[in-house]
């Protein structure tokens, strides 16, 4: 294996590491500390955050670089950008897909049992019961979502990596490390 891919993984390793703790850390404060429907809101946000990333890593392997050529040669600011996660489309979809994504379906199958678990502390409801009704529901959506998501992702790649780019563009901007 290459030293390049060693490095890679390394470093992929250790963003999982760190990106579940803050996701764990933040959900569990939400979904334990506060009332039902802000923890429904942080469980919900948690399924759209792995649909979101599902997404993009679908839409940078779909897309092709000749569109965003042809941005930049038109002075589209987030086209480089944009080049640069189709050119990296296998280590792009492997951190949206399987960093965020997995991380955001963990942390959310981990939060929909600590809904159903305070709903029985709460109001005596049958564990079995509301576990497997807000699990299936937890499944459900994301599936769909997902589902959605990548049918999306297939028949607009170009669209959501130039919004994805002009995201990142911002962001580095705003934090110095883009050209300004």
């Amino acid at each position: 294996m290459k030293k390049e891919n060693i490095r890679w993984i390394i470093r992929i390793v250790l963003i999982s590491v760190i990106l579940s703790t803050m996701f764990t850390l933040i959900s569990a404060a939400a979904l334990t500390e506060t009332g039902y429907i802000l923890a429904l809101i942080v469980l919900l946000a948690l399924i759209f955050l792995g649909i979101v990333f599902d997404m993009v890593g679908v839409a940078v392997t779909a897309a092709r670089q000749e569109p965003f050529h042809a941005m930049a040669a038109r002075r589209e600011q987030a086209a480089k950008q944009a080049i640069a996660l189709v050119k990296n489309a296998d280590r792009v979809a492997s951190f949206c897909n399987d960093v965020v994504g997995d991380i955001a379906g963990i942390v959310s199958g981990a939060g929909a049992a600590a809904i159903a678990a305070r709903l029985v502390l709460d109001f005596g409801f049958s564990a079995l019961g509301v576990s497997l009704i807000i699990s299936a529901v937890v499944v459900g959506v994301t599936i769909g979502g997902k589902a959605i998501g990548k049918t999306l992702a297939m028949r607009n790649s170009t669209e959501i990596v130039l919004l994805t780019a002009r995201m990142i563009y911002r962001v580095r901007w705003i934090f110095g490390r883009g050209k300004h």
